[in-house]
């Protein structure tokens, strides 16, 4: 017997999955910060003068890019516990999911992100750089007080779109039993004998919308704060 549309139920499942939003936050700041570590390694790389690692990070960038996310997701979450038992004899089989959520979303926002970075870098004109060599900053200095301010207010947008994209992609890790907003409805869903999931993922649409406003206003507010110098000058 199908069951009635009940808007009431909208409000009971946002309710419901709405209290595991701290795992869905955790998933995008460990994410965040990994991706970040790795992709400043990639760009790194990508920037020196030795061709042969910089061929394997740009085939990094384009394997990752062109893998989805939940294939990636189910290799690190199968794979990787079997890799690591084989070689070092180390089991992660009841490592919590979360970690392995991390690592897969890390490898592949890192491989986007590198781009964003490297290009806002290069948009950076050198003769700022060695200007500020030439005026007694260390390069250090003129690497942290000239070109990142600048090359940052370039890849804001970039850097906003992707976060949105990883929260959207995050709502995957379901798929490996991990129990977060997108999870938590399911369950709902589950417990109500396969009901009332139009309502369920009604409610799980105002969330992620939520989520996204939040993230487009602060990286609106960060335009515009970083923009004003810019704007000045033109």
């Amino acid at each position: 017997m199908t069951r009635p549309f009940s808007p009431i139920y909208i409000v009971k499942a946002f309710f419901t999955v709405v209290t595991h939003i701290g795992v869905t936050f955790g998933v995008v700041v460990g994410t965040v910060i990994l991706g970040m570590i790795i992709a400043v390694l990639i760009v790194k790389v990508r920037l020196s003068r030795h061709l042969f690692f910089r061929k394997i990070a740009s085939m990094y960038v384009y394997i990752l890019r062109c893998t989805p996310s939940i294939v990636l997701l189910f290799i690190v979450f199968y794979g990787l516990p079997k890799l690591v038992l084989e070689i070092f004899g180390i089991n992660l089989n009841f490592w919590p999911k979360i970690i392995f959520v991390v690592i897969a979303l890390s490898l592949l926002y890192a491989s986007s992100l590198s781009e964003i970075i490297r290009s806002a870098y290069l948009s950076v004109g050198k003769g700022q750089y060695e200007a500020a060599i030439a005026v007694g900053l260390s390069p250090f200095q003129a690497l942290y007080r000239i070109i990142i301010p600048q090359a940052f207010s370039v890849a804001l947008p970039n850097l906003g779109n992707s976060l949105i994209s990883l929260v959207k992609e995050g709502s995957l890790a379901y798929t490996i039993g991990l129990i977060d907003v997108m999870g938590a409805g399911n369950l709902f869903i589950s417990r109500n004998y396969g009901g009332y999931a139009i309502e369920t993922y009604i409610a799980l649409t105002v969330i992620y919308w939520g989520i996204t406003i939040i993230i487009e206003k602060f990286f609106s507010i960060l335009e515009k704060k970083f923009s004003k110098g810019r704007l000045n000058v033109s």
